[in-house]
């Protein structure tokens, strides 16, 4: 549902619109070993309970001239926040150039987080659209990996984050004809190591759309290209990046990021979709771990392995239930992701999901030292 407000004494095309969701999600977690929170204690499990409220705010001032707020409040609570007092520094935690989040009240065992993740203006001038403030800059084309994505990388296990993160800069796009259009993107930063400048040019050919990107990434010069098209009736997409380092010696590295990817749908409304991803920089043998609630990802390490592979089905039982199955393997060192889904519709705008984050693998492997987590969410739009 979305609430528009029209004021009689400006034009129709002066208007705010307001949106969003409040969502209750509840975590349960095993991880592989007991963790540790004392000389003497530890825990074989943790709960963790979200309400998260979603606010979006829109005002359309002119055919031209556009403003964007949108706000993320969470309530935390559970024996993850008690048990675990530095899990709050880690959610107040801001990549933004500006820090628009704050803890605005915090006890033993809860905290409520607030944080502006999209606030921009923007202005057309004919073919030509500039676009000031946090927003999402989305160059990837895939659906699970995206080495094209360079300035707001995801994780796909941040599952309930459907908005993604955003970057704090300027997007200057000029529509060089009906399918096709020229980028140019700067990311403000405190430092060099922070700050990026990068292009992109998109069009269409043979039924497919082609992009090429290139800049100045850090410490490291990037170079990318992607399509999106189908074989068939099927989505058939790719996206590859480079990256080399501006100077030697800079603390980087060289690497080659690539992933395609293709995926149906059949008659009967069955669902298939895989993926393959490339990283040069990968390793082949065990590829040890990250951090299972604050994953280091970038376009350039979307895995620590050399290779992983993705495979997704999902089909509509009734016009309810819809369920889906994933998986994403690590070859070289045998590890792997499982993750069952559930969503029942109760009506038009509030649904029921349930959710398996299964990790396995031997100690030292990419996915074998997360250990499982199963979730539970009712969400309510409005």
């Amino acid at each position: 549902m979305t609430f528009v407000i029209l004021s009689s004494a400006v034009p129709a095309q002066e208007k705010i619109s307001f949106n969003g969701y409040l969502k209750e999600l509840t975590m349960f977690y095993k991880p592989v070993n007991p963790i540790a929170i004392s000389a003497t204690d530890s825990l074989n499990s943790l709960l963790l309970n979200q309400f998260h409220n979603r606010l979006n705010f829109k005002w359309n001032a002119t055919e031209k001239l556009v403003f964007d707020l949108e706000i993320r409040n969470r309530l935390f609570f559970g024996q993850m926040v008690k048990k675990f007092p530095g899990y709050e520094q880690m959610i107040d935690k801001e990549g933004g150039y500006i820090d628009l989040g704050a803890v605005l009240i915090s006890a033993d065992s809860w905290f409520l987080h607030s944080a502006i993740d999209r606030a921009w203006v923007d202005y057309t001038f004919g073919k030509l659209q500039a676009r000031a403030g946090r927003q999402r800059i989305n160059w990837g084309v895939n659906l699970v990996w995206n080495p094209n994505d360079i300035f707001n990388t995801f994780s796909y296990f941040e599952f309930d984050y459907e908005e993604r993160p955003g970057t704090d800069g300027i997007k200057l796009q000029y529509f060089t004809s009906e399918t096709s259009s020229a980028e140019l993107v700067y990311k403000i930063g405190h430092n060099t190591d922070e700050t990026a400048i990068a292009g992109m040019y998109r069009f269409s050919k043979m039924n497919t759309d082609f992009q090429f990107l290139g800049g100045w990434m850090g410490k490291d010069f990037v170079l990318g290209t992607g399509w999106s098209g189908d074989i068939k009736g099927g989505g058939f997409r790719g996206e590859v990046s480079w990256f080399k380092p501006l100077e030697k010696d800079n603390g980087s590295y060289e690497a080659l990021v690539a992933s395609v990817s293709g995926d149906y749908y059949f008659q009967n409304s069955l669902y298939v979709h895989a993926a393959v991803l490339y990283n040069s920089h990968g390793t082949t043998g065990n590829a040890g771990g990250r951090g299972f609630f604050s994953p280091d990802i970038s376009a350039k390490m979307l895995s620590l392995g050399r290779y992983n592979l993705f495979g997704q089905v999902s089909y509509p039982f009734t016009p309810l239930l819809n369920a889906s199955f994933s998986s994403i393997v690590n070859p070289c060192d045998g590890s792997f992701y499982v993750g069952p889904t559930f969503i029942y519709s109760l009506g038009n705008n509030l649904e029921l999901m349930a959710n398996g984050q299964l990790f396995f693998g031997l100690a030292g492997t990419e996915y074998g030292n997360y250990g499982q987590a199963v979730y539970g969410r009712i969400k309510w739009s409005f």
